[in-house]
């Protein structure tokens, strides 16, 4: 099981998306690069970078892949069919967790509950309170692939069904994520190896660990 370290980094909840880009930079990042289920071999250069402060978490995603798909726009749509990066969390010793899910332009849709099939959305007014900055870079030279960046603030508020006052020396359990299910390539790339005979994020049995500091 892969553990993580999430620091407590001084930028504001409601700093510039900016400036929590440039600190996220500064924390370092971690490679999603496991390719669990051979049939879906590609696998897009992915990494993402996590730290919270005193009321919210940060998170900041850089994906260099073929193609780039963001056609969903409202909250809930499902997003796991384009270009989409995704963030699951249980607090503590919870069975619940929440599964945040992302396309490449920063349209959410967020769940929460025991396993795939028992999801209670999120409310469409909560999810707006997510901030989010996308950025499409131009790629090198001679290089096929699309580079974009996804830069969120989520606020503790937004975990709906707790009442957090701050994640400071919490532990939790976490897994992240890239797919692009109606992508050319489809593909399901993961932070903590997976062992299933189908490709599904929603096994909490695998996720790793992390603990804020």
């Amino acid at each position: 099981m892969k553990h993580i370290q999430v620091p407590l980094i001084a930028a504001a909840s409601d700093a510039s998306l900016n400036e929590i880009s440039q600190q996220l930079n500064e924390s370092g990042f971690h490679l999603i690069d496991i390719t669990p289920w051979p049939e879906f071999a590609y696998r897009p250069h992915v990494q993402f970078s996590i730290a919270h402060c005193t009321d919210a978490v940060f998170l900041k995603y850089s994906v260099n892949e073929k193609f780039v798909r963001a056609i969903y726009g409202r909250p809930n749509d499902p997003v796991y069919k384009d270009s989409c990066v995704e963030f699951f969390i249980s607090f503590k010793h919870e069975e619940e967790y929440y599964n945040f899910e992302f396309n490449a332009a920063g349209t959410c849709l967020a769940g929460f509950g025991r396993h795939r099939n028992d999801r209670r959305m999120l409310p469409k007014d909560t999810i707006r309170i997510i901030r989010h900055q996308s950025l499409l870079k131009t790629a090198a030279t001679g290089n096929s692939s699309i580079c974009w960046e996804l830069t969120l603030a989520i606020p503790l508020r937004a975990f709906h069904y707790h009442e957090l006052t701050t994640l400071s020396q919490i532990a939790c359990r976490v897994n992240f994520y890239k797919c692009g299910d109606d992508l050319p390539d489809p593909h399901f790339v993961v932070w903590n190896n997976i062992e299933s005979p189908e490709p599904d994020f929603h096994l909490r049995d695998f996720f790793g660990s992390a603990q804020f500091t």
